[in-house]
């Protein structure tokens, strides 16, 4: 069980390399425009996999605009890479949102504010605190 695991894993991560250089490189819709390639996840018995993709857009309108063309696109992907890869069965592609990096940056972002406005508060204690004690620790 854990070697046919293994496998499906090997494979997602080969399909996630090839799909990058095939959604870079071959996809000419712009309405896909730039698109990255988080992570694929394999069925066991490869018959399907699901790419997680994100597009670094915020407008939700534009995001399941350009999903749709992503899945309206994924045969054509498909054989693209079917044809980079070494595999009886090629698993039919879904694309799905990931919302995840976007959300972890913006978390990232407002983490890095409220360290930035607490150091302020601090700096700004510390110089009154300095006036008010008089130099004593």
């Amino acid at each position: 069980m854990a070697k046919e695991f293994s496998r499906s894993r090997r494979i997602g991560q080969q399909l996630q390399q090839e799909l990058a250089m095939v959604l870079q490189r071959d996809m000419k819709d712009p309405r896909i425009g730039m698109v990255t390639v988080n992570d694929v996840d394999v069925s066991r018995d490869l018959s399907h996999a699901k790419i997680y993709v994100t597009f670094f857009e915020e407008d939700p309108k534009v995001i399941e605009d350009k999903l749709a063309a992503l899945n309206a696109a994924a045969p054509f992907a498909r054989t693209l890479v079917a044809g980079r890869m070494k595999l009886r069965v090629m698993p039919e592609l879904r694309f799905i949102y990931d919302a995840s990096l976007v959300e972890g940056m913006r978390m990232s972002n407002l983490v890095s504010q409220v360290i930035r406005n607490d150091e302020a508060r601090k700096g700004h204690a510390d110089e009154e605190g300095e006036a008010t004690e008089g130099g004593e620790s």
